[in-house]
């Protein structure tokens, strides 16, 4: 078994076990890990990153999330814990490793990134939120407390998202993008760009 397969079945596992018990049976799965990875593998292959290393720390970005492991504002601390614990029980090698966590540690906005493995999985995060917008509007109410009759505030928290992305892949991803936010708020973004 490779140490992508590995960390899969682990991530799926957590998966399973987080549907069954949580009160929304939130599948992180389908809903944003399988985008995370498919996205973040595009873009290592544009940027020439080391696949390997992009695909597992892909799969392991939210693993504090899935596995209830602190709060979602340290889960990218909390998530490099676990995922150095089950690289190590993998015996994957620890200079690697550090890659990997490193990708964890930095999912959150392409700012913070320190290498181009670290910046294809904080872009794939944030370009995986517009290709799942009921999951996104979801975040926003639920967590980010953005307001539902305020068009100006869901506005603002697309553009955060958008300003988050590396400029080389908002450069990519800009026709996308534009026609997300034309498509749910049309005039509304002419409006408040004016």
């Amino acid at each position: 078994m490779t140490v992508c397969e590995f960390i899969k079945d682990k991530v799926l596992r957590a998966n399973r076990e987080y549907i069954e018990h949580s009160p929304e049976h939130f599948d992180f799965w389908e809903q944003h890990i399988r985008l995370v990875v498919r996205e973040a593998l595009d873009l290592a292959d544009e940027y020439g990153a080391d696949r390997e290393i992009v695909e597992l720390g892909a799969l392991l970005h939210d693993m504090a999330l899935i596995a209830r492991v602190g709060t979602r504002q340290d889960h990218h601390t909390n998530g490099a814990i676990i995922a150095d614990r089950l690289l190590t029980e993998y015996g994957y090698p620890d200079d690697r490793k550090a890659w990997v966590l490193g990708c964890v540690l930095h999912h959150r906005s392409s700012q913070y990134t320190e290498n181009i493995e670290e910046l294809c999985v904080a872009d794939a995060d944030i370009i995986s939120h517009f290709e799942n917008i009921p999951m996104c509007f979801s975040t926003a109410f639920k967590y980010q407390r953005v307001a539902t009759a305020s068009i100006d505030e869901w506005i603002r928290y697309f553009e955060k998202e958008w300003n988050d992305l590396s400029e080389r892949t908002k450069l990519r991803f800009q026709p996308r993008y534009s026609l997300i936010m034309d498509v749910l708020f049309g005039a509304f973004t002419d409006d408040y760009r004016k």
